[in-house]
């Protein structure tokens, strides 16, 4: 256990920020998850709605430190080809 006051500190806000870590990049996997459900069931429309979301929580998580920009770029490139793929079904 950390002994110093600046130890101490830097504990509790190594806590603070594992937390908010974890919540962003779970909300990043819930809207990736919601977006590849609407694209399994087929729906074009709730895709194409969903994709802008998708997007959207891409972009904070590069911001927010959660995946590398080059990384976005890819997830995106996939995601929209499955999307262009879904709506000419």
């Amino acid at each position: 256990m950390a002994n110093h006051f600046s130890a101490l500190k830097r504990a509790r806000q190594t806590i603070k920020r594992t937390a908010q870590n974890r919540s962003n990049a779970s909300r990043f996997r819930t809207e990736l998850r919601k977006f590849r459900q609407a694209l399994e069931a087929g729906d074009a429309t709730q895709a194409k709605a969903l994709f802008s979301n998708t997007c959207s929580m891409i972009d904070k998580a590069v911001k927010q430190g959660v995946i590398h920009k080059n990384t976005a770029a890819r997830y995106k490139s996939r995601l929209n080809v499955r999307l262009v793929a879904t709506a000419k079904k």
